[in-house]
């Protein structure tokens, strides 16, 4: 007994040993590219941004019903960083509140597309030349051959203009592309040795699925993630600019370069503090998914 614990710490030990080492190597690979470092520093005041933006934003209260036209289309001062729109309210405090709602359609939209899209491109991959397969081929391609964005804008337009039915519209148009991407993997996959050997053991397909297939696709599939919450920013601003996703008062990107767009190009502070907002979110995630990419192109 003495004997098997004192192998089973060893082993733990052993264990922790390896996962440090592969954090530090990690670290490693990611930190080469400055540019890289430069996304994450974004990605994570952007965050804390948006975690704590009732106390960081000058006035909070501007975010929701607020009007005082005594102080409205004043331009850029110490007062008010970014300038005030046409009801007075502080623009710089309205964007802080848009960044929110940016990361809440990112993690929605990724949290239905990504794990739907994955399971279904991993099953049609490794179920190849079935009718399983067929299906869910066929049905992502219907989907793919219609461009995004008019899909987005028909699927936002059927139902009742909100930020949530924005984000549903997103989500249906999104999870082929992953589909294609793990199934395209999966299909590479799919007779390597070790997924054979592991069939010969009798491993159930589950198995073969999450614990064989996946972890050896994570590298892509984390690196499109990263890719892509830059472009559901930017698809759910489009589908806000005409009118179909968050409606006023709610401080969405989108939805303020619609609205004050309206006052270019004389009160062209407006529109300057969400469209940046906007472009900082694209490409802070755009120079975390090149880190990424670089992290697993080592392995």
């Amino acid at each position: 007994m003495e004997k098997a614990s004192e192998l089973q710490r060893r082993y733990a030990e052993l264990e922790s040993k390896v996962r440090r080492e592969n954090l530090r190597r990690v670290w490693f690979r990611f930190k080469r590219s400055k540019l890289s470092i430069v996304g994450l520093t974004l990605i994570s005041g952007l965050m804390v941004m948006v975690a704590f933006a009732e106390f960081i934003a000058p006035y909070p209260e501007h975010a929701g019903l607020y009007i005082n036209f005594a102080d409205a289309y004043k331009p850029p001062s110490w007062e008010h960083w970014l300038g005030t729109d046409m009801y007075g309210r502080d623009v710089l405090s309205r964007v802080i509140f848009g960044f929110r709602f940016a990361f809440l359609l990112i993690g929605i939209v990724l949290s239905l597309v990504v794990p739907t899209g994955v399971i279904l491109g991993l099953i049609a991959g490794y179920y190849r030349g079935t009718i399983v397969e067929t299906v869910i081929i066929r049905l992502s391609d219907i989907f793919i051959s219609i461009p995004y964005l008019v899909l987005a804008l028909a699927i936002a337009s059927i139902l009742e203009p909100n930020i949530y039915n924005a984000m549903l519209a997103v989500s249906l148009m999104w999870w082929p592309w992953y589909v294609k991407l793990t199934h395209s993997v999966t299909t590479s996959l799919r007779n390597e040795p070790f997924i054979l050997a592991v069939e010969a053991q009798g491993a159930s397909s589950l198995h073969i699925l999450f614990r064989e297939l996946l972890p050896n696709q994570l590298g892509i599939i984390l690196t499109k993630v990263t890719l892509d919450a830059g472009w559901v920013v930017l698809i759910g601003a489009a589908i806000s600019f005409v009118g179909l996703g968050a409606q006023p008062p709610t401080p969405d990107l989108g939805t303020m370069v619609s609205e004050y767009s309206k006052y270019l190009p004389e009160y062209w502070w407006m529109s300057i503090g969400p469209a940046m907002g906007i472009i900082l979110i694209i490409l802070s995630f755009n120079l975390l998914g090149d880190g990424i990419r670089d992290v697993f192109a080592g392995d």
